[in-house]
């Protein structure tokens, strides 16, 4: 679900308080606010595309320089470490 950015509408036609909402697209724009009453508009927002590939922002070392820790699946209940600290392996505990 998209979040929208609106915005209150003053008597005197300013704009007021800023809020977000998250609303299914298929939903018509809130025309007042949900707490207070106030008339409100939707604010244009430039929508946040990502062009390209995330293969190097998700790479194993640039993930450990930013203190993230990555498992891959090694086996049946087996994870092994490919970046940042924690122990080499996670195994699970069959009972």
């Amino acid at each position: 679900m998209p979040t929208y950015l609106y915005c209150v509408v003053n008597p005197d036609g300013s704009d007021g308080e800023h809020f977000e909402v998250f609303q299914p697209m298929a939903e018509d724009a809130l025309a007042t606010h949900p707490e207070s009453g106030k008339p409100v508009r939707r604010v244009p927002v430039v929508a946040q595309v990502q062009l390209g590939s995330d293969g190097k922002r998700l790479s194993n070392s640039n993930l450990d320089r930013l203190g993230f820790t990555k498992y891959e699946r090694a086996g049946d209940g087996i994870w092994e470490k490919k970046a940042g600290a924690g122990p080499p392996t996670i195994k699970r505990d069959d009972d």
